[in-house]
């Protein structure tokens, strides 16, 4: 699995719960990611993590 594949799998996979946990792992892969091409699709994922992590912290749900 390619470190893109592996941001992509935690974006999709992310509970409140694991969103810092995973956020984390996703900046120690992108470290990882050589090409500027997949480093921008990571990128994607990455700010999608971010904004969850956001969300949560504001109380907010999927649903709001």
């Amino acid at each position: 699995m390619t470190p893109l594949d592996e941001i992509r799998g935690l974006y999709f996979n992310t509970k409140r719960g694991t969103v810092k946990k995973d956020i984390a792992r996703a900046i120690d892969l992108f470290k990882k990611i050589s090409s500027d091409e997949d480093r921008q699709k990571a990128a994607v994922f990455m700010d999608g993590l971010s904004q969850m992590r956001s969300e949560w912290a504001q109380g907010k749900t999927e649903d709001s």
